[in-house]
């Protein structure tokens, strides 16, 4: 585990991100602090200790994914979403449940092999650059018909044994000085950037010839295939033309490919993942039987039977080796408006022994949602009026006049929770996003009549703000 936070402090760190839902962070945190208590732990009774896994249940835009979401950034873990309504039960086409542990794997190796590649930029970057002066400069080659540099070495050494020497043994001391001066004299002007449109030839990998055809919810196998295959053929390189600015970016996308041990990054990946992954399933209540039995009933009921083994623990085999899932966290989240979580399957139920329901969205709660999380929609159109010169402002009465909106709409038709203000937001700043090019150099307040004026439309006609809101 890469933290150390105790339940208070992570529910301080999502407070800046999500608005309320207090009993829904508490539980995470203390999720997440159990697992760094575990690791505290003797390795016989580690093992015995399984994680606690999760039901949130709650409208939709309430903050469930989010939380998760947050949750494995504060862990530093692999973390992997999926809906529960992409799975097929074994036998029908369509994804597997245990696909979730091979791409929460593929992930836990790009988070290990990003950490690495760090670890060996400095180095990477030194032998870049001096592959790239390599190209610049080329190694000098022994004129035509001469024996080459040994037979000139032993002729120097004879003339300079009887007195007649003269200067061949410095002149090839003379001529590697002057090399190395040019050689730090481009690295200079490469460093300076005066070389950046300068074109040199440098050797790439070309792409496969290898087109593997795959049927509708067979994308695991296929990429299956094409990692097999890549193993099986060699690659291929080429020589292509590009700018010295370009052949940097590829000889130190190679150098720092060479230095990172894919053997210790694979190792590293499967024991965060099966130490510390965590997988947030979707849309858990999609897979609940409805009390009219049908044929999609009995498939629902079979992926929820595959869903079994794999959150108890089990062996699952992915292309980077045999990677148990008997301690990653499982957090399952679903609406539950034409189900309940009693119409899982009972052993399902089980796996899932904490539940938490969150609230649904108050105006007060859109208030603070625009105002304070780090990631604020308003912070979000300011930065990006700004890039056209644009000062933007939002009064508290058109944040007010906002946020009451959002939850009249939101009572009226559908409920979609927090995702209603990224539609009105944008419905409202329209006209002002198309218009930011000519009006740059100003500064524009966003007031309570400005909101009033451009949300007219929609406030009027109820039918209108179905469609649009």
């Amino acid at each position: 585990m890469s933290t150390t936070l105790t339940p208070r402090e992570i529910v301080h760190e999502l407070d800046r991100y999500i608005i309320g839902q207090q009993d829904a962070k508490n539980m995470v945190a203390i999720a997440l602090r159990n697992r760094w208590r575990r690791q505290q732990l003797d390795p016989e009774l580690r093992e015995e200790i399984a994680p606690k896994n999760i039901i949130m249940i709650g409208p939709t835009g309430v903050g469930k994914t989010e939380v998760a979401r947050r949750l494995a950034k504060l862990a530093g873990s692999p973390f992997f979403k999926v809906e529960a309504s992409k799975f097929t039960e074994v036998g029908y086409v369509g994804r597997d449940v245990e696909s979730m542990i091979r791409d929460l794997m593929e992930i836990g190796v790009n988070l290990v092999r990003s950490e690495e590649r760090e670890k060996v930029q400095a180095k990477a970057e030194a032998n870049a650059e001096e592959r790239l002066l390599d190209l610049l400069l080329p190694p000098k080659k022994a004129p035509e018909g001469q024996q080459g540099g040994q037979g000139q070495q032993q002729v120097a050494f004879q003339l300079e044994s009887t007195g007649q020497a003269g200067d061949g043994y410095s002149q090839d001391q003379q001529s590697q000085a002057d090399e190395n001066r040019t050689r730090e004299k481009l690295r200079k002007l490469w460093r300076d950037g005066r070389l950046n449109d300068r074109t040199v030839e440098v050797e790439v990998q070309a792409g496969s010839n290898v087109e593997i055809m795959s049927m509708p919810g067979m994308e695991d196998m296929e990429m299956q295939f094409r990692d097999m295959f890549s193993r099986v053929f060699p690659k291929k390189k080429k020589t292509k033309k590009v700018k010295v600015k370009n052949a940097y970016e590829i000889l130190l996308q190679e150098e720092t490919e060479r230095l990172v041990d894919m053997d210790k990054v694979t190792e590293i990946a499967k024991d965060r993942v099966e130490q510390s992954g965590i997988i947030f399933i979707d849309e858990i209540d999609k897979v609940c039987a409805s009390d009219k039995s049908s044929k999609a009933d009995v498939s629902r009921e079979g992926v929820q039977r595959d869903l079994l083994p794999v959150v108890e623990g089990c062996v699952v085999n992915t292309k980077y080796g045999m990677v148990r899932s008997d301690h990653i966290l499982f957090i399952a989240a679903g609406a539950f408006h034409y189900a309940k979580p009693s119409d899982l399957v009972p052993e399902l139920q089980g796996r899932f022994p904490l539940r938490v329901e969150l609230s649904a969205l108050t105006g007060e709660d859109f208030y603070r949602i625009l105002t304070e999380p780090q990631n604020a929609l308003t912070r979000q159109y300011r930065a990006l009026l700004e890039t056209e010169g644009i000062s933007l402002e939002f009064d508290n009465q058109a944040l007010e006049e906002l946020s009451s909106f959002a939850q009249k709409v939101n009572d009226e038709t559908e409920n979609i929770g927090a995702r209603r203000l990224y539609t009105i937001m944008e419905k409202l700043l329209q006209d002002l996003s198309f218009k930011a090019p000519e009006l740059a150099g100003q500064k524009i307040t966003v007031d309570k009549e400005y909101v009033r004026e451009q949300l007219k439309d929609v406030q009027e006609d109820r039918d209108l703000t179905r469609y649009i809101l």
